[in-house]
């Protein structure tokens, strides 16, 4: 971030020698290949979704660098990917995905414990499973990580690849919340799956043979599978770290600006550039928000959601700066187009809010009602505001040009070309998005 509230403290003055360049190296899990092997096939198979047409990759491709390439996407009821994706006509989509698919790159690293934008999802050694989750004691167990059990939450979702209500047995089930347990929604999955030769036959060593396949061993093999393809830690600015290769003049620039006077790592801190915490920095609210079936509004008040807590109204997790150049659209509602508008946000938000120009989205197919409508709420927009821990700060077209320049050393080209790439087919004989 560019400021942090330090900025209003005070502090700011004392920033450029509290933010020392992080130490190179994280931990990840070394990899069991035939777990692996399976997950890539899973990942890309719409076997998991309840109409079949719908895969983890068609949020999360390599095409757009492990993200979609819009501001919200569209699930169950789409045709096609990322900004050339539209209604089915046949079948379309009830609305939106209400936030931004976020990239996958580093989420095997063990530091990463905290998922989605409002953290609703989280390590927690004090709950069954060492997992805490929307689900509560509801919750399977037998998850290998949060990373596991994160990875499949969007399977239970009907505007991303549940289905719409009764279309299929899987959206029934959700529908009717009968999500875990003997012919819950989890439990159809698998039963999909493993009635497939191939993947009864890859599971075998996996799980031992004749041992029913669980939805928490579908899981645990998609996670294996995101650890090893999208590990970044090979960039630029990881060579810099660990034997000083230099960086280029304006990119050397950028990075005294990021961990000096700009104050950009006194939130996006660390190795993979996040603190993976929560703050308010007043991104501008598009599509439908977050909210419950039973309401109407278009809000999406963030981390509040999950804590109750008013002081974390309209907070989102700091997210990783890794391939940041690839990602966009930026923001938890991919409000910002371009890395460069995202940056000019950060210098003043409210400022930036309020002078918001909807032309800055990519929302693909045809529009909602909803897409802009928090834009007519000026009691919204005030809260938004009011929540901002953002202070103005000025920067000039040549240090955002160098911010762009450092960024761009943090891109890993081996881990945004895949390590294994897209499979040309899967077990289901499902067509696979290229």
């Amino acid at each position: 971030m560019i400021r942090s509230a330090l900025v209003a403290m005070g502090l700011f003055a004392s920033i450029a020698t509290a933010g020392p360049l992080p130490l190179p190296g994280a931990e990840f899990p070394a990899p069991v290949m035939e777990e692996v092997l399976l997950g890539q096939l899973l990942f890309y198979d719409p076997i998991l979704s309840g109409s079949k047409t719908v895969s983890c990759a068609t949020c999360h491709h390599p095409r757009f660098a492990t993200s979609d390439g819009v501001s919200l996407g569209l699930g169950d009821g789409g045709m096609g990917l990322g900004p050339n994706r539209q209604h089915n006509p046949e079948n379309p989509p009830e609305k939106r995905i209400p936030r931004n698919a976020p990239a996958l790159f580093n989420l095997g690293a063990r530091e990463f414990t905290v998922f989605f934008h409002d953290g609703r999802l989280e390590a927690d050694s004090s709950r069954p499973g060492g997992i805490r989750t929307p689900l509560g004691r509801e919750m399977e167990q037998g998850f290998a990580s949060a990373l596991a059990a994160q990875a499949m939450f969007p399977v239970l979702s009907g505007d991303e690849m549940a289905g719409h209500y009764s279309e299929n047995e899987v959206a029934q089930a959700v529908r009717q919340g009968v999500l875990t347990g003997e012919g819950g929604a989890w439990d159809l999955l698998a039963k999909r799956v493993e009635a497939i030769p191939t993947y009864r036959a890859m599971f075998n060593p996996v799980i031992g043979k004749g041992t029913p396949v669980a939805f928490t061993d579908i899981a645990n093999v998609i996670a294996s599978f995101i650890a090893f393809e999208w590990r970044a830690d090979n960039s630029v600015f990881d060579r810099y770290l660990r034997d000083g290769t230099p960086l280029p003049e304006p990119a050397m620039r950028g990075m005294d600006l990021f961990y000096g006077s700009a104050g950009c790592a006194s939130c996006h801190s660390g190795l993979f550039q996040t603190d993976h915490g929560f703050h308010a920095i007043a991104m501008p609210q598009i599509g439908p928000g977050k909210s419950a079936r039973f309401e109407s509004h278009s809000r999406d008040t963030g981390r509040m959601r999950v804590t109750g807590n008013p002081e974390d109204a309209y907070k989102f997790r700091t997210p990783s700066l890794r391939n940041i150049t690839r990602t966009g659209p930026y923001g938890h509602a991919g409000s910002y187009a371009t890395l460069e508008a995202v940056i000019w946000h950060h210098s003043d938000p409210v400022k930036s809010l309020m002078r918001y120009d909807a032309e800055q989205a990519i929302l693909p197919g045809d529009r909602f009602p909803d897409d802009f409508r928090l834009y007519a709420n000026l009691k919204e927009l005030a809260a938004i505001a009011g929540a901002n821990e953002l202070a103005p700060t000025e920067l000039s077209n040549r240090q955002i040009a160098d911010l762009i320049a450092f960024l761009t050393t943090l891109e890993d080209r081996e881990a945004l070309n895949g390590r294994l790439g897209i499979p040309q087919t899967v077990p289901s004989g499902l067509t696979v998005d290229q």
